[in-house]
C-alpha cells in the first residue's frame, strides 16, 4: 500500500510568514534604535508605493534597514541551495559552496579591489573611485569567484578527471592556494589598518551600508538556481545510487553534473559578491531541512532555500535585539553555529562507519 507524502502546505505557510515578520522586525530594529511595527510597515509601504513614507530621514534610515533584511534573506537563501546542490551532487553531507573555491576567489577579488581603492594603484584609476568603490568591490570579487570556478573545473575536466571526487580535490587545492595568497596580502598592509579591516570585514561578511544593486545581484544568482529545480531534483536522486545508476536511467551525468555546479557556483559567487563570505549556511541548512521535508530533491531544494532565507536575519535580529547594534559580522555569527554543528556531523558519520 502505497503512502501519499505528507502536505508541505503548514511548513510553507508557516515558513514564509516568519520571513514576513523577520523582515519587518529587521526595518523596525537597528543600531540608531527601535521603531514601531506601524512604522515599519509604513517606510516598506513607501519604498513600494503603496503610501506616504515616513518623514524626513526617517524613511532613508528604514531603507537602508530594509536593503540589510533582504540581502540577509536572499544570500541566505542562495548559499544554502547551493549546498543542497553540491551534498546530492558530490554524495556527501560535509560538501559546502567553499568546496569549489568560490568564496575563497571573491574574497580574493575583493581584496584587490581594496587594495586598487585603497591607494596601491595607479593614480589614474584612483581619480573619483569614492564614487563606484561599492561597485568596484561587487565587481571584482565576482569576478574572482567566476575565474576561480573556471579554474577549478578546467583542471577537473582533463582526460580522466571528471569525476565529483576530483572536483573536490581540486577544489580544496585552489581554496588553501588562494588562502594563502590573502593572508600574504593581508601581512604585507597590516599597517594600514583602514585597508587591512576593510579586508578583514569581508572575509567575515558584512550587511551594513546594502543598496538596491545588492538585493539585485543576488537575485541574479538566486533566480536560475530555483528555476532549474524541477530539472535537476530528480537526477540528483538518482545519482544517490551513483553515476553508473543514474546513467543507466537515462540521466546525462556530465551535462547534469556541470549544469549543477554551474547554478550553485553562480548563486554563491553572487552572493558573496553582495555580502561577503559567510560560511556554513551551505552546511548547516540543507542538513535541518532534510529533517522536516525528507531528502527528496523535489521538496529539499525549495525548502532550503526558505530555511536559508530565515536562518542568517534571526541570528542577524537576535544580535540586534540583544545588543543594540550588529557588533558581530555575519560570518562570525554562522561560524559560531555552524562550526560545533559540523564536528557533530563529522562525529556522527564517524560513529556510524565504525560499527
Amino acid at each position: 500500500m502505497s503512502t501519499r507524502p505528507r502536505s508541505l502546505l503548514p511548513i510553507w505557510l508557516l515558513g514564509l510568514s516568519a520571513l514576513v515578520l523577520l523582515t519587518l522586525g529587521q526595518v523596525a530594529i537597528g543600531s540608531t534604535g527601535r521603531s514601531t511595527w506601524a512604522e515599519a510597515l509604513q517606510a516598506v509601504g513607501g519604498v513600494l508605493g503603496w503610501g506616504d513614507p515616513l518623514p524626513g530621514a526617517d524613511q532613508a534610515i528604514h531603507e537602508l534597514r530594509l536593503w540589510r533584511a533582504l540581502c540577509a534573506s536572499l544570500a541566505g537563501a542562495a548559499l544554502a541551495i547551493s549546498g543542497v546542490y553540491l551534498q546530492g551532487l558530490f554524495r556527501n553531507p560535509l560538501a559546502a559552496p567553499g568546496v569549489l573555491g568560490v568564496s575563497a576567489g571573491a574574497t580574493l577579488g575583493a581584496t584587490l579591489a581594496i587594495l586598487l581603492v585603497g591607494g596601491y594603484g595607479p593614480e589614474l584609476l584612483l581619480e573619483g573611485t569614492r564614487s563606484w568603490t561599492p561597485y568596484a568591490l561587487s565587481f571584482c570579487s565576482f569576478l574572482g569567484a567566476v575565474a576561480t570556478v573556471a579554474l577549478v573545473l578546467s583542471i577537473a575536466r582533463g582526460p580522466g578527471r571528471s569525476d565529483a571526487a576530483t572536483l573536490i580535490l581540486v577544489g580544496v587545492a585552489v581554496n588553501a592556494t588562494l588562502g594563502g595568497i590573502f593572508v600574504a596580502i593581508q601581512a604585507l598592509v597590516l599597517d594600514d589598518w583602514a585597508v587591512a579591516q576593510a579586508m578583514l570585514a569581508w572575509n567575515f561578511g558584512t550587511l551594513r551600508d546594502r543598496e538596491p544593486y545588492h538585493v539585485g545581484m543576488i537575485l541574479v544568482g538566486l533566480i536560475p538556481a530555483l528555476l532549474v529545480i524541477p530539472r535537476a531534483a530528480f537526477a540528483l536522486d538518482l545519482f544517490a545510487g551513483g553515476d553508473t545508476d543514474a546513467r543507466r536511467l537515462g540521466v546525462s551525468t556530465r551535462s547534469m553534473r556541470w549544469m549543477v555546479v554551474a547554478v550553485a557556483s553562480g548563486a554563491t559567487a553572487c552572493a558573496v559578491s553582495a555580502v561577503g563570505a559567510i560560511g556554513f549556511i551551505g552546511l548547516v541548512v540543507p542538513h535541518i531541512t532534510r529533517s522536516l521535508v525528507g531528502s527528496g530533491h523535489a521538496r529539499l531544494l525549495p525548502a532550503s532555500a526558505l530555511v536559508g532565507a530565515l536562518l542568517l536575519p534571526t541570528l542577524d535580529l537576535l544580535q540586534l535585539g540583544l545588543m543594540g547594534r550588529a557588533v558581530l559580522p555575519p560570518g562570525a555569527l554562522t561560524a559560531l553555529l555552524g562550526g560545533p554543528f559540523f564536528l557533530f556531523i563529522l562525529l556522527t558519520q564517524t560513529r556510524e562507519r565504525s560499527w
